[in-house]
């Protein structure tokens, strides 16, 4: 984080440029989260104004999409001059058609960084206005309402997008001061002066990827939480059990050259390092003098894959998401409206850059590897909770007295039926293309509904590891190991002790597991 202190009543934070270079992962997280602004990068600006300069000249006597023709099948009205502004408002006006719940402030201003970021490529032949007033709009967090369903994710996020050209116009509402406000008297109120419309403005904000990419952006700084913390807890259950080291070793996991299971394996080292339960195989099960009198042993070889696996079933959910970044990152910097204005070969090229089909690919293969995250959550939290599995702790880890008592019972339910949504929520929405717009999007993405989905199953996921967590720190006090465990381990122990007293009798969990939730939500471990 970049910042200085001027006193003690003020901190300046330096301002993520935009235009400048490839926005990355971490400066959307800066802005989102960390309270970071914006900027306009001069260079880009100047682009900008030249494209638009050189359309205005380029499209006199021409037939120019979205320019002087009707939308989508009705490219082929030619429009009235005397109508071309009119057109680009019809446009906006009549695609704010989005129904369901409203998208999150940040999920919108995650929205509107993207589209920014497109723009200010130079690209779109826009006047300048249109960038510098997004700017400031992310600056002063003020958000337009916009709709989860809408989209179909081809010609761009049609409807979502119109939502936010809309909120440009002066018109429709907003999210200011955490209500919603009427986008007249709030830019009345904060001096903003509304979007002109100049030349192509309301089908160079529409025909775009933002939507999906922005929540898509989002979903992966969740997914790496999710998956160091699945790696955390795996770790600390392989502790609890006093298991072997070989099957996490450096020596296994690099005979098989997938950069994320060595990425796991390596991390599972760094959290047991110095741990007093973890063993080594050779300083037992080798040591023939101990086995020479036993025909079935008591010391187990190998555990169950939940546990001796974690390497093998973690390592390509991290690879998905490390892709997945690289994906959703390019899209962020792309160029993804129609047409594209192109100042250096003096030409104006019609395609399909606003299909978004690289980003619902990509949420449904996140989504996918974040349900399998939860699976696996839920099959360690089984073990914990089984004692005729893990043979060391009382049934649901209850720590009362048995039959009067019922420990953790009541939150596996809730953890098993939250895995099984996201088991269903798991089928792919970039096979569902429907076509329609009288069949000129006759191939479709579907890929604000493929991010949307994928929200859910993420969120769904901290649900569930925040039942895991209760659940391996209760049986640290059910084995009264908390000296024995790594300094790592011992530290995540204790912060998540605050949050969860041990539960020796019986109470209402469901605030317990909210608030850690949220912590798991907020606290960074990045131990991969």
């Amino acid at each position: 984080m970049l910042f200085f202190k001027l006193n003690q009543n003020a901190i300046f934070f330096d301002m993520i440029p935009i235009g400048d270079k490839p926005l990355t992962l971490n400066d959307m997280h800066a802005v989102l989260y960390e309270n970071q602004k914006v900027k306009l990068s001069e260079k880009a600006l100047k682009k900008v104004n030249e494209s638009y300069v050189f359309l205005n000249e380029f499209s006199k006597g021409k037939l120019i999409y979205g320019i002087n023709t009707g939308f989508g099948p009705m490219a082929q009205y030619k429009i009235k001059d005397k109508d071309l502004k009119q057109l680009q408002f019809n446009l906006i006006r009549s695609h704010c058609s989005g129904s369901g719940n409203l998208l999150s402030t940040v999920d919108t201003k995650s929205l509107m960084i993207v589209r920014l970021s497109s723009l200010m490529q130079g690209y779109s032949g826009v006047n300048k206005e249109l960038v510098q007033i997004i700017k400031e709009l992310i600056n002063k967090e003020i958000y337009p309402c916009i709709y989860e369903h809408g989209g179909v994710g081809a010609s761009g996020d049609l409807v979502q997008l119109a939502h936010l050209a809309l909120t440009l116009i002066g018109e429709g509402e907003v999210w200011y001061n955490g209500k919603i406000c009427d986008t007249a008297s709030v830019y009345k109120k904060e001096k903003i002066k509304a979007l002109s419309i100049h030349k192509r403005e309301g089908i160079a904000v529409l025909n775009g990827t933002a939507a999906m990419t922005g929540i898509a952006a989002i979903n992966l700084l969740y997914s790496k939480k999710l998956v160091n913390w699945s790696v955390i807890f795996s770790t600390m259950i392989n502790e609890l059990v006093e298991a072997f080291d070989d099957h996490f070793s450096t020596e296994l996991n690099n005979v098989k050259p997938h950069t994320g299971q060595r990425r796991v394996a390596a991390a599972m080292q760094k959290i047991s390092a110095k741990s007093k339960l973890i063993k080594k195989r050779s300083d037992i099960l080798y040591q023939s003098v101990n086995i020479e009198t036993q025909d079935i042993l008591t010391e187990k070889v190998q555990e169950y894959y939940s546990l001796r696996c974690v390497p093998q079933i973690l390592g390509p959910i991290f690879d998905s998401i490390e892709y997945a970044e690289m994906v959703v990152m390019n899209e962020v910097n792309s160029v993804n409206d129609n047409p594209i204005i192109d100042v250096k070969n003096k030409d104006v090229y019609h395609g399909g850059n606003f299909h978004g089909d690289y980003v619902a690919l990509e949420m449904d293969k996140l989504k996918i590897a974040i349900t399998k995250l939860t699976m696996l959550s839920e099959r360690q939290l089984n073990y914990l909770l089984n004692d005729k599995l893990n043979q060391k702790l009382p049934a649901f880890l209850n720590l009362g007295t048995l039959g009067l008592n019922y420990g953790m019972q009541g939150m596996q339910f809730t953890a098993t039926s939250t895995v099984a949504e996201c088991q269903t929520l798991s089928m792919p929405a970039y096979v569902h293309s429907i076509p329609n717009n009288n069949d000129n999007q006759d191939v479709v993405s579907m890929g604000t509904n493929a991010a949307l989905i994928t929200r859910k199953v993420i969120e769904n996921a901290f649900e569930v590891l925040s039942i895991h967590a209760i659940a391996v720190i209760q049986a640290v006090d059910g084995i009264d190991c908390s000296d024995r465990l790594s300094p790592f381990s011992k530290k995540i122990y204790k912060k998540l002790r605050d949050i969860c007293p041990i539960i020796s009798s019986d109470r209402p969990m469901y605030k317990n597991m909210k608030s850690v939730r949220e912590f798991l939500k907020q606290e960074n471990n990045d131990i991969l």
